[in-house]
């Protein structure tokens, strides 16, 4: 349940996103520097709260992928660097992360994440994670010709086969949780791509604040019905 909320919620970030920088004409870096802020109060409230709340942590998450969205929108076309130099970018940017959070704290490890300094490095992380995933998505369907539905195959695909070095093998859970989590994001880009791109670029054109709303009704739906909890501490 955990994975198809994070799925909901970067295609949430991808339409929402959208809807604010494109449908209603605010613009990349306009968009990038509200969101940023909103970004900025979950991630502070997220850190100080003294224990795990659902609905706080999914609206961080959240603003990380809206964030995230009109971010790398306006690395790739506002800069003029293009999908793929966005994603080389961002990528670096990741891998940066992580190696200073592994060399500051010797873990990277979610379990890990109990104190602020770690905490910090996590939503950091995640948000650069967003923003590659949204530079990802957007190159695989748009510049390699994939198209949207081929997209969403491949990322589906490569999830699945994560699904499955999970329970059928012993590669590290740390590096599996990442690399889902990274994968996650390009799969919610195209998808939200597909609900709201013109039908003859292959989208199904539905309104991007209409896809939102079901999306974050979907969202809220979950929460209610299935409880959440924080993940056992320790390395």
């Amino acid at each position: 349940m955990f994975w198809l909320i994070k799925i909901a919620a970067t295609t949430l970030g991808e339409t929402g996103g959208d809807a604010l920088s494109m449908s209603l004409g605010v613009g990349y870096l306009v968009s990038t520097a509200i969101f940023a802020v909103l970004f900025a109060i979950a991630v502070t409230a997220q850190i100080r709260a003294k224990q795990f709340h659902p609905w706080l942590y999914w609206l961080t998450i959240i603003a990380t992928t809206t964030v995230g969205t009109t971010l790398a929108d306006f690395a790739d076309r506002s800069l003029g660097i293009g999908y793929a130099g966005g994603s080389a970018l961002l990528l670096a940017l990741l891998l940066l992360s992580l190696g200073l959070w592994q060399r500051t704290l010797g873990s990277v490890a979610v379990a890990s994440v109990c104190t602020p300094k770690a905490e910090a490095f996590y939503w950091v992380t995640i948000m650069f994670s967003q923003t590659l995933g949204t530079a990802l998505g957007d190159w695989t369907a748009d510049t390699q010709g994939m198209g949207y539905v081929g997209a969403m195959v491949l990322f589906g695909g490569l999830l699945a086969l994560l699904a499955v070095a999970y329970y059928r093998t012993q590669v590290s859970r740390t590096l599996l949780f990442w690399a889902a989590f990274i994968l996650t994001r390009p799969l919610g880009a195209v998808v939200g791509d597909f609900l709201d791109k013109p039908v003859e670029n292959g989208g199904l054109a539905l309104s991007r604040f209409t896809a939102s709303a079901v999306l974050l009704a979907f969202i809220v739906a979950c929460l209610v019905v299935v409880r959440q909890r924080p993940a056992a501490r320790g390395h």
